[in-house]
C-alpha cells in the first residue's frame, strides 16, 4: 500500500508533516496554526477526518505551536513524552495526552510509528519512522549530527524529511553572536548541509525515492543552493526542498524492498538543557 506526504511547513516559524494512508494519517509535530494547518490541507485535497494523531518530537515551539487548539476541535490524541509534556506547558485535554517511549512501536489503524532518540537542544527530543510494514518515511530534523540511530534509520527508509538546516559558510559569516553560532553548529544544534548531503551520499538505500530536504535557515541557508548542492547527486532520488512559506505537494510512496533490517535503537545520553535558539 502507498502512504502519501507533505511537508505543510517547515523552518523556524512552524513545523508539520503529514503522512497518510488514504484511511489513516499522522501529523508529525504541529507547529504552525489550526487554521493555516486546515487550510494548507484543504487545499492539498486531504481530509483532517483521517488524521488520528499528533505526535511531538520536542517542546520548541515551532513545533507545537498549533497543537493545543487541533487536539480539542478534532479530538485528537497527542503523543508525547512526559519530559516534553512537560517543557512544552501545551494544554491537551488529559484524556488525549499519551506517552511515547523509544523504542516502541505504536500503530496508528495499519501505520506503526517508531520513535528513537535524537541530540538536539530540548528536553527530551525524539525522531520518527512511520511505516505500513512494506514503506517506511523518516522524520529526521532538529539534529545535531547523524548518529547511529538517524543512519540505520535512514538506510531502510523510502522517503525522508531530512533536515539542511544551514550552510557552513553563511553561517561562519553570518551577524549571528559567537555563542549562537556555536549552539547552532554543535552536537546538539542542527544539521548542515555538508553533514546531510554526507549522510545522503554514503547511507542511502537503493529504495530512496525521495529525498526532503526540511528546515533550512532564513538567515544562514538558501533553497537554491540546497536544491543545487542535493540534485548533483540525486541519482534516482527526487530532490524537494520544503518551504518555510507554503507546504509542498503530496508524494505517493510506493517503494521497493528494504535490504538493511538493522535494529537501529539504543539508550542515548541524555544532553544538557540549553535555551531555545
Amino acid at each position: 500500500m502507498a502512504i502519501y506526504i507533505t511537508s505543510l511547513n517547515s523552518g523556524s516559524n512552524g513545523n508539520c508533516y503529514y503522512i497518510g494512508n488514504g484511511k489513516e494519517a499522522v501529523l508529525i509535530d504541529a507547529g504552525i496554526s489550526c487554521r493555516e494547518t486546515e487550510k494548507r490541507m484543504q487545499r492539498l485535497g486531504l481530509e483532517m477526518s483521517v488524521v488520528k494523531a499528533i505526535f511531538v518530537s520536542h517542546e520548541h515551539s515551532d513545533h507545537i505551536t498549533g497543537i493545543s487548539v487541533l487536539s480539542k476541535k478534532y479530538a485528537l490524541p497527542v503523543y508525547i513524552t512526559n519530559s516534553t509534556m512537560r517543557s512544552s506547558r501545551i494544554s491537551v485535554a488529559p484524556g488525549l495526552v499519551l506517552p511515547f517511549y523509544a523504542g516502541t512501536t505504536i500503530s496508528i489503524g495499519s501505520l506503526r510509528v517508531t520513535a528513537f532518540k535524537k541530540f538536539h537542544d530540548a528536553s527530551d527530543p525524539h525522531s520518527f519512522m512511520v511505516s505500513d510494514g512494506g514503506v517506511n518515511i523518516g522524520i529526521i530534523t532538529d539534529i545535531g549530527h547523524a548518529c547511529k540511530e538517524v543512519v540505520n534509520c535512514f538506510r531502510q527508509c523510502h522517503a525522508v524529511f531530512l533536515e539542511s538546516n544551514y550552510c557552513d559558510t553563511m553561517l561562519a559569516n553570518s551577524n549571528y553572536p559567537y555563542h549562537l553560532k556555536k549552539r547552532i553548529s554543535s552536537d546538539h544544534g542542527h544539521l548542515s548541509n555538508a553533514a546531510a548531503l554526507e549522510l545522503f551520499l554514503t547511507h542511502r538505500g537503493k529504495q530512496l525515492s525521495h529525498l526532503i530536504l526540511s528546515h533550512l535557515s532564513k538567515n544562514n541557508n538558501k533553497p537554491e543552493l540546497v536544491n543545487e548542492l542535493f540534485s548533483a547527486h540525486a541519482g534516482d532520488t527526487r530532490i524537494v526542498v520544503a518551504s518555510r512559506y507554503e507546504e509542498t505537494e503530496v508524494f505517493c510512496i510506493e517503494g521497493l524492498p528494504v535490504e538493511s533490517n538493522t535494529p537501529f535503537f539504543r539508550i542515548l545520553p541524555k544532553p544538557e538543557q540549553l535555551s531555545l535558539f
